[in-house]
């Protein structure tokens, strides 16, 4: 991997590892709970939404659209009524594991680019476009973001 994106790369990887460990202790309970009155996304939904952003962003770094098989195993972005999907069924454990497939595909596609990719252009969200290396950048932002979420209602969840 060239230094400048294994740098990029290195943002990313570690706040996945530091999201893993918020995560590791978290009950079956605990993963769907929604806060104090029932208002928020829980940490499944959390890590779930995650996993599909940063898949997203994978394809985006292809220039492809995620293929609807693969669509079909992480689910939508959002649900028909623009919130985040509920998690039903599920552990912590699975969630992690499908994160950690995708975490791997963006592994190997920082591993194919060259510094010359980080400028490249590609689609973002509501006919936007981003560099490659803002997208890098996002991915390991929106994590860190998310993160400060899943740990107060870690808080909210002992101290319910």
């Amino acid at each position: 991997m060239e230094p400048s994106i294994a740098f990029l790369y290195a943002t990313v990887a570690d706040t996945y590892k530091r999201l893993k460990l918020l995560v590791m202790d978290v009950n079956q309970e605990e993963l769907f709970f929604k806060g104090s009155n029932n208002e928020m996304n829980s940490i499944g939904q959390l890590l779930r939404h995650l996993a599909v952003v940063d898949l997203h962003w994978v394809y985006r770094f292809r220039n492809q659209s995620v293929p609807l098989g693969v669509q079909k195993e992480y689910g939508p972005l959002i649900d028909l009524t623009g919130q985040l999907p509920s998690v039903k069924e599920t552990t912590t454990v699975d969630l992690i594991n499908n994160y950690e497939k995708v975490q791997m595909m963006f592994r190997l596609e920082c591993i194919k680019m060259s510094e010359k990719d980080l400028t490249r252009v590609v689609s973002y969200e509501n006919g936007q476009t981003a560099t490659i290396r803002w997208g890098i950048w996002h991915i390991a932002d929106h994590s860190r973001y998310h993160q400060a979420h899943i740990g107060l209602l870690k808080k909210l969840y002992r101290y319910k």
